[in-house]
Formats: C-alpha cells, sequence, structure tokens
C-alpha cells in the first residue's frame, strides 16, 4: 500500500497527514502522539475517527503540525486522520460525516477593528 496524504485545518492549525499500513503508530513532528499530546482528552480527539471505523492499529500515521494551540491542532489531526481513512476506504464516510469528523470547522479568531481594544469590545465611554 502506497502512502495516502490528506491535509486538515482548524482555526490558526494546519496538519499534513501521511498514512500507511502499520501498527498504530501515531508520529507528530517526530514525537510520539502521548508525548506531543500529555492530555488523554486531546489523544481521544485525534483518535476518534481511527475508532468509529474500527482501524485503531492497522496504519502508521505520520503527521506534520504547525500554527494555533494545543486543542486546535487536535481537532485539525481529527479532520486530516478522517479525510486520509475516506480516501483509502469511501464506505467509511457516511459514518466519519455523521459523527461530524468529516465537517470543517470554520470558526476562526475575528481580527481586532481600529479604534477599539478588540474586535467588538469598546473603551470606557462616561458622559460627563
Amino acid at each position: 500500500m502506497e502512502v495516502i496524504n490528506a491535509i486538515g485545518r482548524r482555526k490558526a492549525a494546519i496538519a499534513r497527514v501521511y498514512l500507511k499500513e502499520g501498527k498504530g503508530q501515531i508520529t507528530i513532528n517526530k514525537r510520539d502522539l502521548s508525548n506531543y499530546f500529555p492530555s488523554g482528552i486531546l489523544q481521544y480527539i485525534v483518535k476518534q475517527p481511527l475508532n468509529t471505523v474500527g482501524v485503531v492499529e492497522k496504519y502508521d500515521i505520520q503527521v506534520n503540525l504547525t500554527g494555533g494551540g494545543i486543542k486546535g491542532q487536535a481537532e485539525a489531526l481529527r479532520l486530516a486522520i478522517a479525510r486520509a481513512l475516506v480516501k483509502i476506504n469511501a464506505e467509511d464516510k457516511p459514518a466519519l460525516r455523521a459523527e461530524g469528523f468529516m465537517t470543517r470547522d470554520s470558526r476562526v479568531v475575528e481580527r481586532k477593528k481600529p479604534g477599539r481594544p478588540k474586535a467588538r469590545k469598546r473603551f470606557q465611554f462616561s458622559k460627563r
């Protein structure tokens, strides 16, 4: 089997995934999954598409992760893995879509506007 690649984005995070047959090794930026994401919740988020399809120990996953925070990176990686699994087997798509793993979450930080301290916050106003 050749290497399957896919990309996932969330907020400012970008995950490039390279999937090949193996024994379930997930390597992120040359580090192990449990080393890169010490939190069990984030590890669970990353493995969700694999658990849904039931192929946790079938593929080795090589990941390049850049930008964003840890939560955004984990969710970008989840999307990328789901897309790669669909490239391998198109019959998995309805199951992954039902769980919401195929949808790109387009919510990003709103830009700061000029003359304001933040995007929507206004400076204190006092009529005196």
